[in-house]
Formats: structure tokens, C-alpha cells, sequence
């Protein structure tokens, strides 16, 4: 049985709060004017979390290539990978898009209408965080045949974060230079195969984890948000930035997967800093993450209705992190009670444990299912 990587469940928090920040945030962009400190602020905020794109990848490639680097892939493990896709990710996907689409017709901002409906569930169109999920579907049909095919190579395998990195670049400057219609997973390369990589080395790794490197790569990853979230601003806002589209990809790379690499040398040091009640504590929540992705949208327009933002007397700068407080935690509870009372809730929140108790009741001696 493999040992498990603690920093995984750092890692799942992390994107799990930020893509909820990120939503929270979003409002910045009609509460303030565009040459005032608030709105650059809410910029800079909103877009440095946005790394949770890299990080979300990242952990797809990690935990499979770890699980499935001393695996066969027969045609009955073929199946139950299968199966455990449909299950615990096609399905609750679906029946999220079906409710956002009965959400969208019930507010009277869609027009009911099958063919609508099918084609925004093909294309993850019914609610705007829904097109990850449609980018991980694809990973997860490629990610077979991809495992089969590194774990032929020793080179494949000993470089595989770089022709990630190397393979995203191509694809994109095809797409710039000759109007390749490439498929969506092709721009996340880079922080997939990097998760794969960790994946295949993991031990080697996670030996080699030091302050030093973790602060190189924060100095990185640092370097290369500001860039690109100050020339964001300004394309968005203020005028364009004549930067060939090449060196803003390389930026944009070293944001999102020099980024990710970063919260993993960082989870993987709070992992052996932090103790052991702290991360069973991580580890309760990060198993509600991929809930957390489905749900957070349908609690936050309400938290949103109930506190808005304008109107209510008080500055937005405490309301905004009110309404983002309000949603993380209700989002945990309806999680909580569903996964504790409702049958069959892996169909609507993905892979759970079979028991958990509430993160405040965790205790050092008593393990986490």
C-alpha cells in the first residue's frame, strides 16, 4: 500500500479557497473606479489567486501518475478507472450542470431549450467554474495512455516536467501562428505533466524539499504574477502592451506552473511542520474540495442577495470578506450534512470518505476515515 502524500491535502485546500476567492472578488470590477487604489488592489488579488488553475492540474497529474506508476493498466483496471470517473466525476458534473441550468431558467437570464442545455453540458457552459471540470474530463480520458507511454521511456519520465512546459509552448505558438484549434487540455500541459512528474518521483522529491528552493521558487512565481497580472491590468483597463504574444506565454507559464510548484514545496513543508491533528484537520476539509468547486457558486449568489455588497452602510472591505467567510463556511456545512444524512451523496459531491466526523471535532489520537 503506498504512503500518502500529505501535502496533497495542503494543496486541495488551497485551490479550494482560492477558486472561491476568486469568484468573491470578481465584483471588484463594477464597485470601484478603474484609476482608483481599490480597483488595482481587487485586481491584483483577484488574478494572484487565479494560480488555483495550475495547482488544480497539477494535483489531477500528481495523485494518478503517483497511483498508477507500478500499475498495469489491464482491461479490468481499465474498468474500474473507468467506472470511478463516471461515478464520482462525470456524474455529479451532470447533475450540476442540470441544476445550474434549472438555476439560469428560474432567474430568467436563459431561455429553456434542450439543444442549449446539451451543448453547455458538452462544453461546460451551464455555470462559469463548470469548463474546468470539462478540461479534467479530458485529462482523465488521455491520462491511461499517457502513464502507458511515459512509463516506456526513462527520458519521458526523467524530463517529463520540461516537455510539459516545452509541448504547451508549441502548441500555443501553433495555435498564435497557423490558427491550430487545439483542444483545451493542450494549454494546462505545462502543470500537468509537472504533477506527473512529481508523481513518478515523488520520494526522490519530497528528500530534495528545502527552504532554500521553496524561496527560489516563491521569488519565481513572485516575479512572474506581478508581470502578468500588471500587464493584465493594463491590456484590460488602461491600453495595450506591445509584448510579443511568446514572452507573455513564458510569463503566463511561469505563473501558473512555477506557481504550483511553488505550493507544493510549501505544502510539503507545512506537511512535516504542522502537527498531525492540524493535518487530519486539512485533510477533512480537502475531501470536500471538488464539492466545494460544484457548490460554491449557488451559496455565494445567495450570500450575495442576503449581504450585498452595496447599500448595506458598511465599507465593501468588510463586506467582501464577509460574503467570502459566509460561503467557504456554509459551503462545509452543506457538505458536512448531505455526506452525513443523504444516501448516495457521491453522486453530487464527487469521491467521499465513508465516515467523517465535523473538522472542530478531530482529535490527534482518532484517526480520519
Amino acid at each position: 500500500m503506498k504512503k500518502e502524500i500529505l501535502s496533497v491535502y495542503y494543496l486541495r485546500v488551497f485551490a479550494m479557497l482560492f477558486v472561491v476567492f476568486v469568484h468573491t472578488t470578481a465584483q471588484y470590477r463594477h464597485l470601484f473606479t478603474v484609476d482608483s487604489i481599490q480597483h488595482q488592489f481587487y485586481h491584483f488579488m483577484n488574478n494572484f489567486v487565479r494560480v488555483e488553475v495550475g495547482i488544480f492540474i497539477m494535483l489531477v497529474g500528481i495523485v494518478f501518475f503517483y497511483i498508477y506508476r507500478n500499475k498495469s493498466f489491464t482491461p479490468q483496471e481499465l474498468y474500474k478507472y473507468g467506472k470511478k470517473r463516471v461515478v464520482f466525476i462525470l456524474v455529479p458534473y451532470i447533475i450540476w450542470s442540470l441544476i445550474y441550468e434549472m438555476e439560469q431558467i428560474y432567474l430568467g437570464t436563459r431561455v429553456f431549450g434542450i439543444n442549449n442545455i446539451w451543448e453547455n453540458i458538452l462544453t461546460g457552459g451551464s455555470k462559469y467554474q463548470l469548463h474546468f471540470i470539462y478540461l479534467v474530463v479530458q485529462f482523465y480520458l488521455l491520462l491511461p495512455f499517457m502513464i502507458m507511454i511515459v512509463k516506456r521511456s526513462h527520458l519521458l519520465k526523467k524530463y517529463l516536467w520540461l516537455i510539459g512546459i516545452i509541448l504547451e509552448f508549441f502548441f500555443f505558438m501553433m495555435r498564435m501562428n497557423y490558427g491550430w484549434d487545439n483542444f483545451r487540455f493542450v494549454n494546462s500541459l505545462g502543470a500537468f505533466l509537472l504533477g506527473g512528474w512529481i508523481g513518478l518521483h515523488y520520494d526522490e522529491i519530497k528528500a530534495k524539499v528545502t527552504n532554500k528552493k521553496m524561496w527560489t521558487f516563491a521569488v519565481l512565481f513572485l516575479a512572474c504574477s506581478i508581470s502578468v497580472i500588471y500587464i493584465r491590468y493594463q491590456n484590460s483597463f488602461i491600453e495595450q502592451i506591445a509584448i510579443p504574444d511568446s514572452v507573455y506565454k513564458l510569463l503566463v507559464m511561469g505563473f501558473y506552473v512555477g506557481g504550483s510548484f511553488f505550493f507544493f514545496y510549501m505544502s510539503e513543508r507545512f506537511s512535516t511542520a504542522f502537527s498531525e491533528t492540524t493535518t487530519k484537520r486539512f485533510k477533512n476539509v480537502a475531501s470536500y474540495s471538488f464539492g466545494f468547486y460544484l457548490l460554491h457558486p449557488l451559496v455565494l449568489y445567495q450570500v450575495m442577495n442576503f449581504l450585498p455588497t452595496r447599500g448595506t452602510g458598511l465599507s465593501f472591505h468588510i463586506m467582501i470578506p464577509l460574503q467570502y467567510a459566509i460561503t467557504v463556511i456554509l459551503c462545509y456545512l452543506i457538505i458536512l450534512f448531505v455526506h452525513s444524512y443523504v444516501p448516495f451523496a457521491n453522486f453530487l459531491f464527487g469521491k467521499l470518505p465513508q465516515k467523517q466526523k465535523p473538522v472542530w471535532k478531530i482529535k490527534t489520537k482518532e484517526p480520519v476515515s
